[in-house]
């Protein structure tokens, strides 16, 4: 069983035509948005997608997607240290010193990562990647503000349902075929411009069997086409996920795209932000969301990502709400 996906006539190539481009880069969505477009693939949440958003809103039921700042120290990202300070006796400011913008819930900005061969979205210069200059970052989005329909995509859900949880330690691919079935079974239908949630499970798993130290195994998204065709073809702007990556980590062995980055090779990340344009979300706090969608039924939320106003930053807090 396959989730019915509507017909799309905007006018915008499809993936495989994207992978012929020689205009651009291969694969891209480079400059279809005009010569100078920083937005990516949020020129999807077209007004009238927004106003569609708003038509989820049933109940007024308003759900955090937001884990506490430093829910997740790592090595390569520790603790914040949160300062209370007195400025007079009946007054009170505080500071967080060290704070590593993508340490807890986040979304990857432009300037996340580059690809290999192509560099940065839209051809920027390396050069401009840097503090102050505004040029990519995510002070862009934050102007122009991240609302629109989200869809939960619950696969942790269906496969406890199967019988078949998702093997985290393994780091289990999710394939298109997944996605589609999970879909289906939920009675939800993807479409254009929806923000697509994915739960995994893998918090819990983390709490239970993980580690922050070393490596973060757990299943994700599969490196391939098949999942940008996926992604790209029914007009996702965002992706996030639960898990630290929302691609399985370690990558699939002989993922064919392994000309796309500096870490090994073989993961989604270059292509979906650097080719793509898309928002990439990490580390969501999807589980109350994903209870009251089993309970009711409807996997649909308007959903609002804030994030900083940041000039020039590389990636930021989500600070997201989905309401029903």
């Amino acid at each position: 069983m396959t989730a019915v996906r509507p017909e799309i006539t905007d006018g915008l190539p499809t993936y495989a035509e994207l992978l012929e481009r020689v205009d651009a880069p291969a694969g891209s969505i480079w400059r279809l948005f005009g010569d100078n477009d920083e937005i990516g693939a949020l020129n999807l949440l077209t007004p009238e997608r927004v106003e569609q958003a708003a038509r989820a809103v049933r109940r007024g039921a308003v759900f955090s997607l937001d884990f506490p700042i430093n829910a997740f120290p790592t090595p390569s990202r520790p603790a914040a240290e949160h300062t209370v300070i007195e400025m007079a006796t009946d007054w009170r400011d505080d500071s967080l010193d060290g704070f590593y913008l993508q340490q807890t819930t986040q979304i990857d900005g432009l300037r996340h990562v580059r690809h290999t061969e192509h560099g940065f979205y839209g051809g920027v210069d390396p050069e401009r990647v840097r503090a102050g200059d505004p040029t990519n970052g995510v002070g862009v989005w934050a102007d122009r503000g991240i609302v629109g329909r989200g869809v939960l995509v619950d696969v942790a859900r269906h496969r406890v349902a199967q019988g078949h949880p998702l093997d985290h330690a393994a780091g289990e691919p999710i394939t298109p075929e997944q996605l589609d079935e999970t879909l289906a079974a939920q009675g939800t239908e993807l479409a254009p411009g929806d923000m697509v949630l994915l739960r995994t499970d893998y918090p819990r798993h983390l709490r239970d069997h993980g580690s922050l130290e070393g490596a973060h195994p757990h299943a994700g998204l599969v490196q391939s086409h098949e999942m940008l065709a996926w992604l790209w073809d029914q007009r996702v702007p965002l992706v996030a996920a639960d898990n630290f990556a929302v691609e399985c980590i370690p990558r699939v062995a002989g993922s064919p795209l392994a000309a796309g980055d500096a870490l090994g090779g073989g993961l989604l990340h270059p292509h979906l932000i650097a080719l793509l344009g898309m928002v990439v979300g990490e580390l969501w706090k999807l589980d109350d969301l994903a209870d009251d969608c089993a309970a009711d039924g409807v996997y649909e939320c308007m959903l609002v990502v804030k994030p900083l106003n940041l000039v020039g930053g590389v990636g930021s807090p989500a600070n997201a709400t989905a309401i029903k």
